[in-house]
């Protein structure tokens, strides 16, 4: 079972041109927004979706594997984006869920339609605690 849908995409750059205009505004401004906060998360493309720094993850199938820290992905009705990283109150984003603005939380995915739905100065707070924390450990 992959959760995460099938892209033709072998880079983050062939992911945000395939995109429709409006969504590619958004993912273009989260890559810049991402790699300006959590710089020492390298960029990535792992698992049909761009992403920002690694850690070694144990999937559903006991394998041992290299999981992106932060994701970014286009959804049907949303933008998703993924904080794989826990401090020890638990998932970063799920913690900031009130502050967080017009969004979706869940665990450590945050659901939104457009920017503007979003606050700004709470996702660099947990970007940079992201960059700062362990990956997600299942």
């Amino acid at each position: 079972m992959n959760m995460f849908k099938s892209v033709k995409a072998k880079s983050s750059q062939q992911y945000f041109n395939a995109l429709p205009q409006e969504r590619r505004e958004i993912m273009t401004f989260l890559d810049t927004f991402i790699k300006e906060n959590a710089p020492s998360l390298k960029p990535n493309f792992l698992y049909n979706m761009p992403g920002y720094g690694s850690f070694k993850y144990k999937n559903y199938k006991k394998e041992i594997i290299d999981w992106p820290t932060i994701a970014v992905a286009s959804q049907k009705n949303y933008v998703s984006l993924y904080i794989c990283a826990v401090d020890e109150k638990g998932y970063i984003a799920e913690q900031y869920k009130e502050d967080l603005g017009k969004v979706s939380v869940g665990k450590s995915c945050i659901r939104f339609k457009k920017l503007e739905d979003i606050n700004l100065d709470t996702l660099k707070r947990i970007l940079k605690l992201a960059e700062k924390s362990p990956g997600l450990v299942l």
